[in-house]
């Protein structure tokens, strides 16, 4: 099968296109046909040797994949050939077919798209539970979604307005994503490649600051997110997209009652009570036009070290994926 791998860590050119023999499940495994693949942010720190957990060589990227269900382990009860699923695991979905364990396969309804499958359920669990279970967002509160016009960003911004935020403040990097944020529902549009844009968050909140803040840059963009925390306010970290790591005194939370919490989707996917209810009510809100998944691009499996590219210079919007069948 095809597949794309790196055998050291570095820049997008690490990226190789491989054959690979496909893989047979054992056990509780579950070999899918993949037709689509989702890139994540998380796919460019595996390949820099900079992922929040080690990365083996040689590795394959991938996290979350949708396609048919062609091959099953001998103790396997929830899925058979043939069934369309989507699935989340933790390597192996940039190729033309991925092994996944059938606790973590989703079964998806044949008249939603594999594209649209594939990018809700790391972005999609990430955002709900950044906000929810880990920024414990209250009705009337105010939110800041820096990157909202990419995957976690546009889902965020969404679900924010769902879960009775009081408003919802934007950021983004040019005035085409900051317009697609407004078009998911965020109220305050600002770009944060101003110097001042937090001035501009405090000003939207007259001076107050906000109760819950998204943030997966890093560096000087923590720093500033950090003075615009309102009394009690959660900021909540989940990525380093800058590479910079952020230092802070943590006796500085003390004076307004303000947490910074981290938010890292592999040890919530431990927690299958969270996980089977969040998903469930996601794809209800989807079913239901209440959310949309905000694709922005769609590439054959051969262009992914031109993705990477791409990504890591914020020239993407809305969730990137591959197809392995191109």
């Amino acid at each position: 099968m095809k597949a794309i791998q790196f055998k050291q860590f570095g820049g997008p050119d690490v990226l190789e296109r491989v054959e690979l023999e496909r893989p047979v499940p054992k056990g509780r495994e579950v070999l899918i046909e993949v037709h689509a693949s989702a890139v994540n942010y998380a796919d460019t720190a595996r390949r820099e040797g900079q992922y929040v957990v080690k990365t083996n060589l040689p590795y394959v990227p991938g996290a979350e994949v949708a396609g048919y269900v062609v091959e099953v382990g001998e103790n396997v009860t929830k899925v058979k050939p043939g069934d369309r699923v989507v699935t989340i695991m933790e390597s192996g979905g940039y190729a033309e077919y991925a092994i996944s364990d059938e606790r973590s396969i989703i079964p998806i309804p044949a008249e939603l798209d594999f594209k649209v499958a594939a990018a809700l359920p790391v972005q999609g669990l990430s955002a709900y539970h950044i906000l929810k279970t880990m920024g414990m967002l209250q009705p009337g509160e105010t939110v800041l979604i820096h990157a909202a016009a990419g995957g976690v960003g546009t889902l965020a911004v969404q679900l924010a307005k769902l879960f009775g935020a009081g408003k919802v403040i934007a950021t983004a990097s040019t005035s085409e994503k900051l317009q697609l944020a407004k078009e998911m529902g965020a109220d305050v549009l600002i770009n944060y490649t101003e110097d001042d844009w937090e001035e501009k968050v405090l000003d939207a909140t007259n001076g107050k600051g906000v109760d819950v803040a998204l943030e997966m840059a890093g560096g000087d963009v923590f720093y500033k997110t950090l003075k615009c925390l309102a009394y009690f306010g959660r900021l909540v970290i989940y990525g380093v997209a800058s590479g910079q790591q952020s230092k802070f005194y943590p006796s500085s939370l003390m004076a307004k009652n303000q947490s910074v919490i981290g938010f890292f989707l592999p040890p919530l996917m431990r927690r299958v009570e969270l996980i089977n209810h969040s998903l469930k009510e996601l794809f209800t809100y989807l079913a239901e036009g209440k959310i949309q998944v905000t694709i922005g691009e769609v590439f054959p499996l051969s262009e992914a070290a031109n993705v990477h590219t791409l990504m890591q210079a914020r020239k993407t919007v809305g969730k990137v994926i591959l197809e392995p069948k191109k």
